[in-house]
């Protein structure tokens, strides 16, 4: 519940908040103005001007009767309205006038010469990513179509148009073309990013390493899921770990989202987390998909990614998952090839399709021999395992040397 505001007060706390606004854009202060835009931050200082505004209908009067304000109403009008309208939760409403204001913002942005202003650049960024995201929500609610997050990524490709040129500005586009595989991922449109990609890692104007260490770290972790859902390991691989190695060690929300895609790219190319680091950063449900990897346990498998089915799906990591079948088969001989090398090392590479066929049933899965051979030709194929057929005898027989190579760091289907 509001309390009681006089006419005097709404008056005062509109007044402030417009010297400020000027202050800070006359003492080229990004901070302080970055603040005063941040319409969803639920800060006291903004939501006591919300309801000042609400009292006092006649801000814009206040506004243009001084060209100390008035020079700025493009951006302070609309802002106000962005802010009343939040604060009465008609987020729709609270998303156009926040884009209106945003729109006249850029074009201040474009005469600045300095790059002074992009602290508050990031906010709009972010601001209308987020303020677009709960305006579709409300859409969505009352049976209408969302398209305002459609909206804010058009907003941002401009954004990062006005960035992508030479000068010191230009350090400020990785951040805005991270709010932009944000927009994109969540919209389901990822192959948008690829036009971006290729600006920031082909432009010359742009030094990779000139950007925050922060915005590099979001940018990997992106362009990293991306090359999953390519099934690109290796730059995945490449692109993950450079997130992992150099996000904030403090930041353990942000280490388990790069681990919950690192993780599965690191098992497709046969390396294992440690017990500790899944228990650390709970991520547990590939804790038994491990185990069946060290077993050779195909049941194992299949039932940890049919327990965590949705969750998988939802990571998008469930067919790279589900790959790891291959693998599994391949610890499955191996271990029946440590079993009979320790009975008779002299015929332990010789392996009757059989016994694989019995080791299955024993794991509950049934298979027939003609699908075992199948399945030890494409492991044959793939180069995880080094050997060749007796059909008469349906015997696989191995390799005296190395007859299990390791990935090594590479992917199967390499």
């Amino acid at each position: 519940m509001v309390a009681y505001i006089s006419m005097g007060e709404a008056h005062r706390r509109i007044t402030e908040y417009l010297t400020r606004f000027s202050d800070a854009v006359s003492y080229q202060d990004g901070k302080s103005l970055s603040r005063l835009l941040s319409v969803s931050s639920n800060s006291a200082v903004l939501l006591s001007l919300a309801d000042a505004l609400n009292i006092y209908q006649d801000a814009n009067r206040v506004i243009r009767q001084s060209e100390k304000y008035s020079q700025y109403a493009d951006i302070i009008v609309p802002i106000f309205r962005a802010l009343q309208s939040y604060r009465l939760r008609n987020l729709v409403e609270s998303y156009v006038a926040f884009e209106k204001a945003s729109n006249a913002f850029i074009q201040e942005f474009r005469n600045w010469e300095s790059a002074w202003a992009l602290e508050a650049l990031y906010l709009i960024a972010y601001e209308i990513r987020i303020l677009a995201e709960r305006a579709d929500i409300e859409l969505a609610s009352i049976g209408k179509t969302p398209e305002k997050l459609k909206g804010a990524g058009s907003f941002l490709m401009k954004v990062f148009g006005v960035l992508a040129g030479k000068g010191p500005k230009r350090v400020g586009a990785l951040y805005v073309t991270c709010q932009l595989f944000k927009t994109y991922f969540k919209l389901g449109t990822v192959h948008l990013c690829r036009s971006v990609i290729r600006s920031i890692e082909t432009a010359r104007i742009f030094d990779f390493e000139e950007f925050p260490v922060r915005d590099k770290v979001t940018y990997m972790y992106y362009t990293g899921r991306l090359e999953v859902y390519n099934e690109n390991f290796p730059a995945a691989d490449h692109k993950l770990s450079y997130a992992l190695t150099h996000c904030d060690a403090k930041k353990d929300a942000n280490i388990r989202m790069i681990l919950k895609y690192l993780i599965p790219v690191k098992l497709s190319i046969g390396i294992l987390p440690r017990t500790l680091l899944l228990e650390n950063f709970n991520l547990n449900e590939y804790s038994e998909v491990v185990l069946a990897l060290k077993r050779g346990d195909l049941r194992l498998l299949r039932h940890a990614l049919q327990e965590h089915e949705d969750r998988f799906l939802r990571s998008g990591v469930y067919l790279v998952l589900e790959k790891l079948e291959l693998q599994v088969y391949q610890r499955l001989v191996k271990k029946i090839y440590i079993m009979q090398k320790q009975k008779d090392p002299n015929k332990a590479h010789q392996i009757k399709l059989d016994v694989i066929v019995k080791a299955l049933k024993w794991l509950e899965m049934d298979m027939d021999v003609d699908e075992v051979e199948c399945i030890m030709s494409i492991l044959i194929y793939k180069n995880l395992m080094k050997g060749y057929f007796a059909h008469k005898s349906k015997v696989v027989v191995l390799s005296k040397q190395d007859p299990f190579p390791k990935l090594n760091g590479k992917p199967v289907n390499s």
